[in-house]
């Protein structure tokens, strides 16, 4: 193995101790994500460190404290006694360490880097530098970096699912992640719910929703693709992508029709599943198909020549004729982010959104199954029509993921909704916000046809009746 030098090795002792500055720490995970001899040293000793504090030795407090009259007596009596009980304590803490390493399951990975996290659902440890047996990290929020004993290197970015199995395999449940894999990890394998990616040496991304939609990405190197729905092995190289497109509502299929549910304190809630109601989005170029009856509704802007045809835009529409407008008090429109299996958070900067009311109430009756971008209403190729919409609000989606609901609110919204004449209103979802990257993300939410999660929904609050 490669030695490292000894201001890296002071680095280490300095960092196990937590006594190196932000900026020094921030320095030393970049170096050990980077420097393969540098994060097997780093790992070594994290193992023995964290041991010790598992067994508990602390011998420096056994001998600051005095000990008790009668321990002090005992150990006078004889100085022979007093080494066997030494080693008596010496063996105990041995056979402890011994049936610990045997109970507990060996660590594949180390967390090495937690950026603004929040994590639910994870039977594993989330803090950093801890060591990870094979199971499950749930991250709702943020970014998070694992080093693999095998030498990988893997990025989460929420909200993201990921099952450890051991130090050459994981598997992406659901949403993002990037990996970086040097010689020493060749194969190197991700799974995801429709394929298998099988590293050669390479960096690439990797994407999963839960209803399929799986895309691969590499940025360097090449990989082998398996798992494929026609049975093929496809390998890609540098550049290269590969999209599967598994998360579909069958032809005919209706989604499960939602209700209208009254709540406390005079809030009503509304899905876009309740009575006339509809959600869709549309793709730039893509005006062969519809996209009004797929589980997810996906929004992205690029300024990005290369990425022109991946612009999209939602809309969606509630059912409200059973509503008394002039009566209602406040106003919420709720969105649930889920993985698109679209792009890379980490090619995005924080993404601003606006949300528009579509004031042409002639243009509230569009077809979910004739949905595309040149019958998506109220906008041209620039964005949403001035004479045909109101900005209402806006809301903003940090890098590394949104949290498990967007929530908009305001006196505009309520006003929008109390001037409504026709029982329906509608709304555009655009992001305003480009990227870095052709590869950024394209940011999904829940539609009426997603088999879990929340639809979009309004919630009107109306005065109580006695």
């Amino acid at each position: 193995m490669k030695k490292i030098d000894k201001r890296n090795e002071e680095r280490i002792q300095r960092a196990l101790e937590g006594l190196l500055p932000t900026q020094e720490r921030q320095d030393f995970e970049t170096d050990v994500i980077r420097d393969g001899a540098l994060r097997s040293r780093y790992v070594e000793e994290l193992w023995l460190h964290n041991s010790l504090r598992t067994a508990g030795v602390e011998w420096a407090e056994l001998e600051s404290n005095p000990a008790p009259k009668t321990v002090r007596r005992f150990f006078a009596v004889s100085s022979r006694a007093a080494l066997l009980a030494v080693a008596c304590m010496a063996f105990a803490v041995g056979v402890f360490l011994i049936l610990q390493q045997r109970a507990v399951p060996k660590a594949v990975a180390t967390l090495v880097r937690a950026e603004n996290c929040k994590w639910a659902g994870s039977d594993l440890p989330t803090l950093e530098y801890s060591k990870l047996s094979p199971g499950t990290l749930a991250l709702l929020e943020g970014m998070a970096t694992l080093v693999f004993e095998s030498g990988a290197v893997v990025t989460l970015e929420a909200p993201t699912r990921l099952q450890i199995r051991d130090a050459m395999h994981c598997r992406l449940l659901e949403g993002a992640v990037t990996a970086e894999v040097p010689e020493s990890a060749h194969g190197f394998t991700i799974e995801a719910p429709d394929l298998k990616v099988i590293d050669l040496g390479t960096k690439f991304g990797l994407t999963a929703s839960a209803v399929g939609n799986s895309q691969v990405r590499v940025f360097e190197g090449e990989v082998d693709v398996e798992g494929l729905p026609d049975g093929r092995m496809k390998r890609l190289t540098k550049g290269k992508g590969l999209h599967v497109s598994s998360g579909t509502t069958p032809a005919g299929q209706e989604p499960v029709q939602g209700q209208q549910v009254q709540e406390a304190d005079g809030w009503v809630s509304i899905p876009t599943s309740f009575g006339a109601g509809k959600d869709g989005y549309s793709r730039r170029g893509n005006d062969g198909k519809d996209f009004g009856l797929q589980p997810l509704i996906i929004v992205k802007h690029s300024n990005l020549k290369e990425s022109a045809t991946n612009e999209r835009r939602a809309v969606v529409s509630f059912d409200i004729s059973q509503i008394s407008l002039p009566e209602v008090l406040e106003a919420e429109l709720s969105l649930a982010p889920v993985p698109s299996g679209f792009g890379f958070s980490a090619l995005v900067p924080d993404s601003r959104f606006g949300v528009y009311g579509i004031t042409d109430e002639s243009l509230d009756f569009w077809n979910e199954r004739d949905l595309n971008w040149s019958t998506l209403p109220a906008c041209n190729e620039e964005g949403p029509l001035g004479g045909q919409t109101s900005r209402l609000a806006e809301f903003v989606i940090p890098r590394g993921g949104a949290g498990p609901l967007i929530t908009v609110r305001g006196g505009a919204l309520a006003d929008f909704l109390r001037q409504d004449t026709n029982g329906i209103v509608s709304f555009l979802i655009v992001r305003e916000t480009g990227e870095t990257d052709s590869n950024g993300l394209a940011h999904g939410f829940a539609s009426k046809e997603h088999p879990s999660a929340r639809p979009p929904t309004l919630r009107l609050r109306l005065p109580q009746r006695p």
